[in-house]
């Protein structure tokens, strides 16, 4: 049985911070980045930069730029899979999950829902195949919809037959991103686009996912919220730990322990609503004393931080809020509010003024406001 760590909350939060690759040494690529982070959400809303880009310039800084990561995909170095951006090598930890869809063991009432949705539509789903097969990559509206069962939801996917079939059966490891034309995705065969590793086993494949989620959080717990796509929760993976004055146990990467010891050499950073370190908000709250939640679907009059409000991280503790909005037409950088969680020193506020300019400069705009 492995021995249990204790933790400080500053131990804990050092070993966040420094497997989000969020101190002063700054990884030497894009591709490197993301095989250590393992994943790079996407999401359309870009108030301040799309998220992906975000997260990149959060590591890389000012020498990043988003044409890096469309040439990544373009080689196939990075993957689209399911709103994620993954390592090409990656696939391989997925392949059983898709050749076991909807799940394996005794499926849960949704799952049956699905597999009987795509068994009604199995004409349509055999007619993308066949168009993919002739002509692919292609966007969905060129795709034809011969649904027999159109898809019924209260949100935007309703009678969206083609685009739920797609995200189906790319779960099914039949179709796959290829690409993107604008914000448009590009689909194909899986197989033109998949590399040609052989998959794991189901349960091995669950172990290694895991073992790399933990690798990039650092420490988490067992087990979190559910969430689509990318759990939470990192199984058995890494060893047991205690954090001080937080209740229950964690699972930490040893991987990371060698260096509580020495010196840490932190930073300011500004990170993406989305970004890894702040995306479990109940982890935020329990190592970071941080509170947060994405605003931008309440309305302007409820809204604490602001419609996109990007996490401050100043060495090992995330210490704010910035309010900020990119007019790329007036070609400026509104920043409407600095929401500070904890009185900044003049050092942090010095760092954080000089970091809140960089991502002006990088985006290529005048930086105007507080």
């Amino acid at each position: 049985m492995s021995m249990v760590h204790r933790l400080s909350r500053q131990d804990a939060r050092r070993i966040a911070v420094r497997a989000q690759l969020l101190t002063a040494e700054c990884p030497p690529d894009l591709v490197t980045a993301v095989r250590r982070l393992t994943a790079l959400q996407l999401d359309p809303v870009s108030a301040v930069a799309p998220s992906a880009d975000l997260v990149a310039w959060s590591r890389l800084g000012a020498g990043y730029r988003p044409e890096h990561l469309r040439s990544a995909l373009d080689r196939r170095d990075l993957i689209e899979l399911q709103a994620f951006l993954r390592p090409a090598e990656d696939i391989a930890a997925y392949r059983a999950e898709m050749t076991a869809w909807p799940g394996p063991g005794e499926l849960r009432d949704w799952q049956v829902f699905y597999a009987e949705w795509v068994a009604a539509n199995d004409a349509c789903r055999r007619d993308i195949l066949a168009r993919l097969r002739a002509g692919g990559p292609l966007p969905s509206r060129e795709l034809p919809d011969s649904c027999a069962r159109p898809w019924q939801s209260t949100g935007w996917t309703n009678n969206k037959n083609i685009t739920k079939l797609l995200d189906l059966m790319a779960q099914r490891g039949e179709v796959a991103v290829a690409g993107r034309r604008g914000k448009e995705r590009l689909w194909d065969l899986a197989e033109r686009v998949y590399p040609d590793h052989p998959g794991l086993p189901h349960e091995e494949a669950k172990r290694e996912r895991e073992r790399r989620r933990l690798r990039a959080l650092g420490i988490a717990r067992s087990t979190g919220q559910a969430t689509l796509v990318e759990p939470i929760g990192t199984g058995e993976a890494g060893e047991p730990a205690e954090v001080d004055g937080v209740r229950g146990r964690w699972r930490v990467d040893p991987a990371y322990l060698d260096a509580l010891g020495g010196p840490f050499d932190g930073r300011a950073a500004l990170l993406s609503p989305f970004d890894r370190l702040v995306h479990d908000r109940v982890r935020a709250q329990e190592i970071f004393d941080f509170e947060y939640q994405l605003e931008m679907y309440k309305p302007a009059a409820k809204r604490r931080w602001g419609y996109y409000a990007l996490p401050i991280l100043y060495g090992d503790r995330l210490v704010g809020k910035l309010d900020a909005t990119a007019d790329r037409k007036a070609g400026v950088l509104t920043i409407s509010a600095v929401h500070q969680d904890v009185p900044f020193t003049a050092d942090m506020t010095a760092a954080i003024d000089a970091e809140i300019d960089c991502l002006a400069a990088w985006l290529g705009l005048e930086r105007t406001g507080r």
